[in-house]
């Protein structure tokens, strides 16, 4: 009940506000997202999203290397260039659905698509896993098991992981 209510209250959140400002830790990280992202669909930042992770489906954006190093538990890899609709034919076009990638574009991307096709409650996660792993949540490896190895894409976009407990895979 208690996801429930949380659920109703992002969604009237959003439904009221149209499009609202998901945040990030870093202000100039945030800066850098404002820039890169067209905010084409709706964003849920990481805190929201932890709250009410169990009523999401996770699909990760990014290439099938970085999914095996780590990724969000319960997470679906789809990829991005690899992504076809075929790989969530078995996801209800209401289900309540979250794109994540590194830092939020290749995402939005597949997000786009998403909604394109029909479905109805498609959010990018603001930050992707950088900001998910900067604020101390959970990843798991390939065998499900918690790990503090992140894919950090290349330098130029690893820099944006600053939580010192991370061990940064290139």
């Amino acid at each position: 009940m208690k996801h429930f209510c949380l659920l109703g209250l992002l969604w009237m959140t959003l439904s009221l506000s149209g499009q609202r400002s998901a945040i990030v830790t870093q202000p100039a990280f945030d800066k850098k997202l404002h820039s890169l992202l067209s905010h084409s669909v709706r964003e849920i930042d990481c805190a929201e999203l932890f709250l009410l992770s169990d009523q999401f489906y996770f699909l990760d954006t990014r290439a099938y290397k970085e999914y095996e190093i780590s990724h969000i538990r319960k997470s679906r890899w789809v990829g991005y260039d690899e992504f076809e609709l075929r790989l969530v034919k078995d996801v209800p076009k209401n289900a309540h659905i979250v794109c994540y990638c590194s830092v939020g574009y290749r995402s939005e991307k597949i997000a786009e698509k998403l909604v394109a096709a029909g479905f109805q409650n498609v959010y990018n996660l603001y930050g992707g896993l950088f900001e998910w792993v900067n604020r101390a949540y959970p990843v798991v490896d390939s065998s499900g098991a918690e790990t503090k190895k992140i894919h950090a894409y290349n330098r130029k976009w690893g820099k944006w992981m600053v939580n010192s407990g991370i061990n940064k895979v290139y």
